[in-house]
């Protein structure tokens, strides 16, 4: 998660209640002791009370600073076992701005021999486990030129997520209805991110009112990639961007697939207007330019 200086000198978290009951789902998948999500919170409200006035001063506002609570097993002994002590600890760091890469990100359809997670599996944990395995595919990708894998998954090529981020499409139907949608979180394959929740929340709420008139759906349902290449093909892709703490909400501009690069469009330029808008609603909130009960504010001392 990240803390916000906001433009009006106060520092916030968003959501922190969703983040902190994400961690308790991923250390009871691994067999970590469990905890009160609550007692994190307030762990969390206390660090940045005591240390953000030097980290996150109020006279640079704009700015943020990453959080990474973790929870590490401290077991005495070495085996394989249920684990009955671990050591929970937050780290703090500044970080860049990922979110503005030139030209919109350019993804790389994982191969059929490659899996980012499956179903039974710890896809939906944030543990350690489901990044390391990914990185020698995104270092190809990297070699040959693009930014970040688009994990597909099963013999019909579903699309789940994009690196250790959400993916997002919006795209119309052949009847021309606009429809925003992501892989959904019942059979467990992809993480249930606070800034996807957010912005499926955001876009039931307010999108509608953005579509020139036209009713849009938004949707957490399973689509594949060869339903995403025939769009593309027919012109019926608007845009697609991907979402995270870390990446915030990233355009793209390219998806490789089956030895084809299928360009996606961004109608702003360097970002689709949806994207743009999406980004636009949250980072108010982020720096309390927007008052809404996500960004809750931190007491400094």
């Amino acid at each position: 998660m990240k803390a916000y200086r906001g433009y009006d000198g106060k520092l916030r978290l968003f959501r922190p209640d969703c983040n902190t009951r994400r961690m308790l789902i991923s250390a009871k998948r691994i067999a970590l002791p469990i905890f009160d999500p609550g007692d994190l919170e307030k762990l969390i409200f206390k660090l940045l009370e005591v240390g953000c006035p030097n980290f996150l001063p109020a006279s640079d506002p704009g700015k943020f600073i990453y959080l990474r609570p973790t929870i590490i097993g401290t077991h005495c002994r070495l085996g394989v076992s249920v684990l009955k002590e671990a050591m929970l600890f937050i780290l703090a760091a500044y970080m860049p701005e990922l979110s503005e890469p030139q030209n919109g990100m350019r993804l790389f359809a994982s191969k059929n021999d490659e899996v980012r997670a499956w179903p039974g599996g710890h896809g939906f944990a944030k543990v350690g486990a489901n990044y390391g395995p990914t990185l020698p595919a995104l270092e190809e990708a990297k070699t040959r030129g693009y930014d970040q894998i688009l994990w597909l998954f099963g013999p019909e090529d579903r699309v789940t997520e994009c690196g250790g981020s959400n993916f997002f499409i919006i795209w119309r139907s052949k009847e021309g209805v606009l429809k925003l949608q992501t892989a959904p979180l019942d059979d467990k394959l992809i993480l249930d991110g606070v800034v996807r929740q957010s912005i499926l929340e955001l876009a039931k709420d307010r999108l509608c009112d953005h579509v020139d008139g036209t009713m849009a759906v938004v949707a957490e349902e399973q689509f594949t990639m060869a339903e995403v290449s025939k769009a593309m093909s027919e012109g019926r892709v608007v845009e697609a961007f991907t979402c995270g703490t870390a990446y915030f909400v990233c355009p793209i501009s390219t998806i490789s697939y089956e030895g084809k690069d299928f360009v996606t469009p961004m109608a702003c330029g360097n970002s689709g207007r949806f994207t743009a808008l999406f980004k636009e609603w949250l980072s108010d909130i982020f720096y309390g330019q927007v008052q809404h009960p996500w960004a809750l504010p931190v007491d400094e001392k």
